[in-house]
């Protein structure tokens, strides 16, 4: 492109946010009729509802039998609070940082549990070395990270025979990649994410392993009851079953089961890793050889297929910040992509949302609109050409 017409195509769905994400293609609100509204969660209706969430959970993700799988208060935020109060504390513990939530969950467990930790850490674009990590402590990571655009590539390096606890936050990742569970003993993602879901609920899956740490660890501290996932040194079995610690939406439950049926029929977790793989294949085709823009992510390996973080590479920007959100500016005003910029700890930049919700038509052809607005943005600025 090497003038300032505008592209001729525009997005059908112009919402690329990172979360809450898109609805899944041709939804409407109609299809929620089936929600059981102005029930008790208790009720016979309520409970079917909510166990058959958890089961199609199971069945779409392909969840291991003998792990356990709960719908839990306060989106992923809550799921991961609730592993690391109720399951650190007998071992040491190692957090893995490599954008704002994991450091975040550094800063709850070294400052609020005020257990001695080894926080490691790495830049945005990179993601910490798991040759270096002891996998015999308690190990706490983002999969992918969504503010930092990069993701764990496989489970390899992570030992079977380990001693310590895996707590994998996998928000962005459950559902858009492979997770390997034989690997990971917790794993936490929430609704609003690679199925589009609407929020405040989250998931928590367990390992046996997990389950055999909470029933013979009690924590040092006080255990608010929102927490809580034993009762007598047991498991309470009925949270994996449908019986949510408090009420949970059933409009909101409603939504997340038509999303599973919907990914279901499109040919279940295969068919959603494909999609988001396409998605961020336009983008990173797009980007290819360009000297303006580039890719967050600095190993291919670890680039994430959900949130694609791009960062403008052009000599000529001066305040880098500043840029990218006049670029993200020009691109909602046209109504081309909406909430697009970088998170707010993260470098200057865009963050395009590839789950399986996103069309890959949708995708490409946003890419004209990004060099398009880059371009208006250069000359607004009376940088010289």
């Amino acid at each position: 492109m090497t003038d300032l017409t505008k592209p001729a195509v525009r997005p059908v769905n112009a919402r690329f946010s990172s979360g809450p994400c898109a609805k899944i293609p041709g939804f409407s609100l109609d299809m929620l009729a089936d929600a059981p509204l102005g029930r008790s969660h208790r009720a016979a209706v309520g409970k079917a509802k909510l166990k058959e969430a958890i089961d199609l959970t199971r069945e779409v993700l392909e969840v291991p039998a003998g792990y356990r799988i709960g719908i839990v208060p306060a989106s992923d935020t809550g799921a991961v609070e609730m592993a690391l109060w109720s399951l650190l504390g007998p071992r040491g513990v190692e957090v893995l940082a490599w954008e704002s939530f994991g450091e975040g969950w550094a800063t709850d467990i070294v400052k609020q549990l005020k257990l001695d930790a080894t926080v490691r850490k790495a830049d945005y674009g990179r993601i910490v070395d798991f040759a270096t990590v002891d996998f015999d402590r308690d190990v706490v990571f983002t999969w992918n990270g969504t503010t930092s655009g990069v993701r764990v590539p496989n489970g390899d390096a992570i030992p079977s025979d380990r001693k310590g606890l895996t707590i994998c936050d996998a928000t962005s990742a459950a559902f858009a990649m492979e997770l390997p569970f034989d690997k990971l003993d917790v794993v936490t993602f929430s609704w609003q994410k690679v199925l589009g879901g609407e929020g405040a609920h989250g998931m928590l899956i367990l390992s046996p392993r997990a389950v055999e740490r909470l029933e013979s660890h009690t924590p040092a501290w006080p255990m608010p009851k929102i927490f809580r996932l034993t009762k007598g040194g047991k498991l309470i079995e009925g949270i994996f079953e449908g019986e949510t610690i408090n009420t949970p939406s059933m409009l909101a439950v409603e939504d997340y089961l038509v999303t599973l049926k919907w990914a279901k029929g499109l040919g279940g977790l295969k068919a959603l890793v494909a999609r988001c793989e396409a998605n961020a294949r336009a983008v990173r085709s797009f980007i290819a050889g360009k000297d303006w823009i580039a890719d967050l992510a600095e190993d291919p390996a670890t680039g994430s297929t959900t949130s694609v973080c791009l960062k403008f590479t052009d000599p000529r920007i001066k305040d880098g910040a500043a840029f990218a959100k006049a670029v993200a500016k020009r691109l909602e005003k046209e109504g081309v992509a909406l909430d697009v910029g970088a998170y707010r700890d993260a470098p200057a930049g865009l963050r395009i949302w590839c789950g399986a919700t996103v069309e890959t038509a949708d995708v490409a052809t946003l890419m004209p609109w990004i060099e398009w607005a880059y371009r208006a943005e250069i000359l607004a600025q009376t940088v010289p050409a």
